[in-house]
């Protein structure tokens, strides 16, 4: 059995691929040297902070930043626009269940960080970075 932390990283990655099925789904991998025609996100674990403790009942509360990067499609004069679309995706995505089918309590993404992303032997593509903050609570910090 998975640890809470684990469940809820692989439940993000879950939507991600519901929300950008045509994307190539990465997970804690470096940048591909060409983007996939769908696009690409990378998943990273991130970091689930320092937990606000609770004593009776004994409870962590982890507010945990899980990182991604998103690659748009390559070669379209739209770039803009699709990275766009993607990100739009991911966020209707987490609207529709902010709680992971109550696996969390809440989830939050943040405001993406845009910029062009020059791959090895490719033009450049639009690509952004975001945090999905996910807060959730379990009993052990490592189960």
């Amino acid at each position: 059995m998975a640890s809470k932390r684990e469940e809820v990283v692989q439940a993000v990655d879950a939507m991600l691929k519901a929300a950008l099925p045509h994307a190539e789904h990465r997970r804690d991998q470096p940048l591909p040297k060409r983007p996939d025609p769908g696009g690409t996100v990378i998943l990273h674990d991130g970091d689930p902070g320092e937990p606000e403790v609770t004593l009776s009942p004994l409870l962590y509360t982890y507010e945990h930043e899980i990182e991604l990067e998103v690659l748009g499609p390559i070669g379209s004069a739209a770039r803009h626009e699709l990275l766009d679309q993607m990100l739009q995706a991911i966020g209707e995505r987490i609207e529709t269940d902010r709680s992971l089918g109550g696996l969390a309590e809440w989830l939050e993404p943040g405001a993406p960080l845009t910029d062009d992303i020059v791959l090895d032997n490719a033009e450049p593509v639009r690509g952004a970075q975001l945090t999905i903050l996910a807060v959730y609570s379990t009993p052990n910090p490592l189960t």
